[in-house]
C-alpha cells in the first residue's frame, strides 16, 4: 500500500474542466489515488500521512509526452545531420545492441523523463517504422522490467517493420552473436505474446505500431495485408494503434482503404494534412501526437491550432531524445507557442492555459487515459509534479500558467510522483542511485559502440 501525502501551502493548477488556480491549495493522495483537492489550509487530522510543503512550488499534474522512441537517448551525436544520424541509428539497432542495452538505455530514459516532471510517455520500440525490436519478446521486456523498477508510466508500442525488404538481427552472448532474419509476420506473433504475457493493470501497458504507408504503398499487396493484420491485432487485444510519420493524404489513404483508424488510434507529426485528411480525423476519433521540436516538423507543418479548432484531440511529443531534443515538455510548450505564432504572425495564438492543457490532459485524452490522468481530481492516479518558482527566471510570483508555458524548464522541478509514490524530492531521486544509472548506461554505451565500429 502506497503512503498517504499531503501537498499543501502550493500553487495547485488542477487542469480540469474549470482550470481552477488555488492560490494556496493542497492535494491529498490516499491509495495511491487523489483523494481531495482543496483551497486554503488542509485537514489537520489525516492519520499516517506525509506532509510536503510546496510553499514557493506550482503543484500539477504530471507531464505526458505521447510520442518519443525507446533508444534513442543512447544514440544522441552519432551523425552529422538527420540523415547520417538515421543510417547510424537503424545499423546499431539492427546489429549492436543486446537487452543489457534496452535494460540500460530504459533506465536513463526514465531518469530524464523524472527530472523533467514527465510521468507518462508512449515510446516507439526502435528507431521508428524500420528497425523495430520484435524479432523475440526479449528486448522489449529487458525494457519495460527497467522501466517498472524506476515507477515511471509508460506506453510502449511494438510492431512489425515494412515487409518491402528483409531485417536481419544480431543477437549477442558473451563471446559470439547469431543473426536472425525475420518477417513482419514473425514481429506481429512477438507482439501478440507480449500483450498476453504482460500485466495490463500496471503503469507500463503495451500498444501495437505499424508503419506509415502512402496510398501508391497500399497497392502493394503484402502492405495491405500487413496492415490488416496489424489492424486486427490491435482490436482483438483492445491496444493502442500508434503509428509515427503522417502527411500529405496517408491519413485519408489508411482511413478509405483500410478502416485502420478509431478512437484508440494516435497519429504522430501529421504533417502538410489535406481536407481529406482532417475529415477522416474527425469521422474516425483518431488523436495526433503533436511534435514541434522534431525533424518533420521542420520539413512541414502540423495544423495543430486548426485540429483542435474543429474538435480533434492533440497533445504535445517531444520525440525524443535524439538525435537533437529532449525530454524536457516544457521546451516543447515553448516551441509549439513560437512554431504556431509565427505561423500566424500572432503571438496570442496557443494561450499558456492551452499549453499546459496539451502536455496534461490532451496527453491523457490521447493516451485514452483521461479518466486515470492529467488533472488533480479526486478519484484519479497521483501523478503529480512539483515546480519550484522561486528562481530568477520564474520571477515575479504572477500569473503562474503564464510562467510555467513561457519560462520554465525540466530542470525546475523539485518533485515527481507517480500513482502515489514518490519518485524525486528535492531533484533527488529516492529509490535510485543516480550515478549507477548513468554509469550501466555509459557501459552499454561504450559496448554499443564497439560492436558498431563506431568506438
Amino acid at each position: 500500500m502506497t503512503m498517504s501525502l499531503l501537498i499543501e501551502n502550493g500553487i495547485v493548477l488542477t487542469i480540469d474542466e474549470e482550470h481552477r488556480v488555488l492560490s494556496r491549495g493542497y492535494v491529498l493522495v490516499e491509495d495511491g489515488r487523489i483523494s481531495d483537492v482543496g483551497d486554503g489550509i488542509a485537514p489537520e487530522k489525516i492519520p499516517d500521512v506525509l506532509r510536503i510543503d510546496a510553499s514557493g512550488m506550482v503543484v500539477m499534474p504530471g507531464l505526458i509526452d505521447t510520442h518519443a522512441h525507446a533508444g534513442h537517448t543512447l544514440t544522441k551525436g552519432l551523425g552529422n545531420d538527420s540523415e547520417a544520424w538515421m543510417n547510424t541509428v537503424g545499423r546499431i539497432y539492427a546489429e549492436a545492441v543486446d537487452d543489457e542495452f534496452w535494460a540500460a538505455e530504459a533506465a536513463l530514459s526514465a531518469l530524464e523523463r523524472i527530472k523533467c516532471g514527465t510521468t507518462t510517455a508512449a515510446l516507439l520500440f526502435g528507431g521508428g517504422p524500420d528497425v523495430m525490436r520484435t524479432e523475440a519478446p526479449e528486448p522489449a521486456l529487458a525494457h519495460l522490467t527497467a522501466i517498472a523498477e524506476m515507477g515511471v508510466r509508460e506506453i510502449l508500442a511494438v510492431g512489425p517493420n515494412r515487409p518491402t525488404s528483409a531485417h536481419a538481427y544480431r543477437t549477442y552472448t558473451q563471446s559470439s552473436h547469431a543473426e536472425t532474419i525475420v518477417s513482419p509476420e514473425a514481429q506481429l506473433a512477438v507482439c501478440s505474446a507480449l500483450i498476453d504475457s504482460w500485466p495490463r493493470d500496471g503503469n507500463q501497458r503495451i500498444a501495437i505500431s505499424l508503419p506509415v504507408f502512402s496510398a501508391s504503398e497500399l497497392d502493394n499487396q503484402s502492405v495491405y495485408n500487413l496492415s490488416c493484420k496489424t489492424r486486427d491485432l490491435a482490436r482483438d487485444k483492445n491496444a493502442l494503434l500508434i503509428q509515427d510519420g503522417h502527411r500529405e493524404g496517408s491519413i485519408a489513404a489508411n482511413a478509405d482503404r483500410l478502416d485502420l483508424f478509431d478512437d484508440h488510434s494516435l497519429l504522430a507529426h501529421c504533417i502538410e494534412l489535406t481536407d481529406r485528411d482532417i475529415a477522416a480525423l474527425k469521422r474516425t476519433g483518431a488523436k495526433v501526437a503533436h511534435n514541434p521540436s522534431a525533424l518533420m516538423s521542420v520539413f512541414g507543418r502540423c495544423p495543430a491550432t486548426e485540429l483542435m479548432e474543429s474538435g480533434i484531440v492533440v497533445s504535445l511529443g517531444t520525440d525524443a531524445a535524439a538525435p537533437d531534443r529532449s525530454f524536457d515538455m516544457f521546451r516543447n510548450m515553448f516551441q509549439a507557442h513560437r512554431y504556431h505564432a509565427r505561423h500566424f504572425k500572432d503571438d496570442s495564438v496557443l494561450s499558456p492555459t492551452q499549453l499546459l492543457e496539451m502536455a496534461t490532459m490532451g496527453g491523457a485524452r490521447a493516451l485514452s487515459m483521461e479518466s486515470e490522468i492529467g488533472s488533480l481530481e479526486p478519484g484519479k492516479r497521483a501523478d503529480i509534479i512539483l515546480v519550484n518558482m522561486r528562481q530568477p527566471h520564474l520571477w515575479p510570483p504572477v500569473h503562474p500558467s503564464q510562467r510555467l508555458a513561457r519560462f520554465a524548464n525540466g530542470a525546475d522541478i523539485d518533485t515527481t510522483i507517480v500513482d502515489g509514490r514518490i519518485l524525486m524530492r528535492g531533484r533527488k531521486l529516492v529509490c535510485h542511485d543516480e550515478d549507477a544509472i548513468l554509469d550501466r548506461a555509459g557501459r552499454a554505451f561504450r559496448l554499443m559502440m564497439e560492436r558498431a565500429g563506431l568506438a
